[in-house]
Protein backbone atom coordinates (compact mmCIF):
# COMPACT_ATOMS: atom_id res chain seq x y z
CA UNK A 1 0.00 0.00 0.00
CA UNK A 2 1.21 3.34 -1.13
CA UNK A 3 -0.98 5.82 0.08
CA UNK A 4 -0.11 7.88 -2.80
CA UNK A 5 -3.57 9.50 -3.79
CA UNK A 6 -4.54 12.62 -2.11
CA UNK A 7 -8.59 14.43 -2.91
CA UNK A 8 -9.17 17.61 -2.18
CA UNK A 9 -12.83 18.02 -1.49
CA UNK A 10 -12.15 21.01 1.07
CA UNK A 11 -15.35 23.56 0.56
CA UNK A 12 -17.92 20.95 -1.68
CA UNK A 13 -20.81 20.08 -0.15
CA UNK A 14 -22.94 16.34 0.09
CA UNK A 15 -22.64 14.54 -1.83
CA UNK A 16 -19.97 15.54 -3.94
CA UNK A 17 -16.96 14.39 -1.79
CA UNK A 18 -18.21 11.16 -2.33
CA UNK A 19 -18.98 10.99 -5.81
CA UNK A 20 -15.42 12.98 -6.40
CA UNK A 21 -13.43 10.00 -4.23
CA UNK A 22 -15.69 7.47 -6.48
CA UNK A 23 -14.07 8.68 -9.58
CA UNK A 24 -10.84 9.13 -8.17
CA UNK A 25 -10.26 5.63 -6.46
CA UNK A 26 -10.86 4.02 -10.79
CA UNK A 27 -7.37 5.57 -10.88
CA UNK A 28 -6.52 4.46 -7.36
CA UNK A 29 -4.55 0.68 -7.81
CA UNK A 30 -5.71 -2.02 -6.06
CA UNK A 31 -4.97 -2.40 -2.18
CA UNK A 32 -3.74 1.07 -2.45
CA UNK A 33 -5.21 4.18 -0.75
CA UNK A 34 -7.11 7.43 -1.27
CA UNK A 35 -6.80 10.21 1.37
CA UNK A 36 -9.57 12.81 1.16
CA UNK A 37 -9.75 16.11 2.64
CA UNK A 38 -12.94 17.25 3.32
CA UNK A 39 -14.84 20.17 5.48
CA UNK A 40 -18.64 18.93 4.97
CA UNK A 41 -19.49 17.88 8.68
CA UNK A 42 -21.60 14.83 6.68
CA UNK A 43 -18.40 13.69 5.26
CA UNK A 44 -17.85 11.45 7.53
CA UNK A 45 -20.63 9.44 7.90
CA UNK A 46 -21.30 9.49 4.27
CA UNK A 47 -17.87 7.68 3.84
CA UNK A 48 -18.54 5.08 6.51
CA UNK A 49 -21.47 4.19 4.09
CA UNK A 50 -19.24 4.40 1.11
CA UNK A 51 -17.25 1.85 2.15
CA UNK A 52 -19.63 -0.42 3.56
CA UNK A 53 -21.30 -0.35 -0.05
CA UNK A 54 -17.84 -0.28 -1.90
CA UNK A 55 -16.01 -3.04 0.06
CA UNK A 56 -13.30 -0.36 0.72
CA UNK A 57 -12.02 -0.54 3.83
CA UNK A 58 -12.22 2.67 6.14
CA UNK A 59 -8.41 3.26 7.43
CA UNK A 60 -8.86 6.98 9.16
CA UNK A 61 -11.60 9.01 10.03
CA UNK A 62 -10.13 12.03 11.82
CA UNK A 63 -11.33 16.12 12.37
CA UNK A 64 -8.83 18.56 13.00
CA UNK A 65 -9.55 22.29 12.43
CA UNK A 66 -12.60 21.49 10.61
CA UNK A 67 -10.77 19.37 7.76
CA UNK A 68 -11.78 15.62 7.89
CA UNK A 69 -9.02 13.26 7.20
CA UNK A 70 -10.50 10.28 5.68
CA UNK A 71 -8.53 7.76 3.83
CA UNK A 72 -9.98 4.62 2.22
CA UNK A 73 -8.30 1.54 1.09
CA UNK A 74 -9.00 0.22 -2.30
CA UNK A 75 -9.90 -3.87 -2.31
CA UNK A 76 -7.31 -6.02 -3.65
Amino acid sequence: MSGGVVLDAKGLRCPLPVLRARKALKDVPNGDSLTVLATDPSAPKDFEAFCETTGCQLLENTENGGVYTIIIRKPD
